[in-house]
């Protein structure tokens, strides 16, 4: 018997595919679910240089997707929130003092 495992087709990254702008694996528009947690976890103590590699993404997906359909493109809001927005580092709210109550 053999130790060799059936070889498995590999998936495609989660890569956007141009000048759509879907995800290559999951036909989502990117970057997908999948892709947003593979860039946080990449870019997990660069959330700046994250920010700057998406806008860069952004507008070249402007420029695709206007050229494509000038009428019916993505607006810049939605294009902001889909590539910028969710990189935001999270806002806690700040530990609640307590006054203690343990007297002198």
């Amino acid at each position: 018997m053999s130790n060799a495992r059936a070889a498995v087709p590999a998936r495609p990254p989660h890569t956007p595919l141009r000048p759509t702008w879907c995800c290559r694996t999951d036909g989502q528009p990117w970057p997908c679910g999948e892709a947003r947690l593979l860039l946080r976890a990449e870019y997990e103590h660069n959330l700046t240089g994250l920010s700057i590699y998406l806008a860069g993404l952004m507008h070249e997906a402007m420029r695709d997707l206007y050229h494509l359909n000038p009428h019916d493109a993505p607006t810049p809001p939605v294009l902001f929130s889909r590539f910028l927005a969710w990189t935001r580092p999270r806002r806690h709210p700040p530990p609640t003092r307590r006054s203690c109550s343990c007297g002198p």
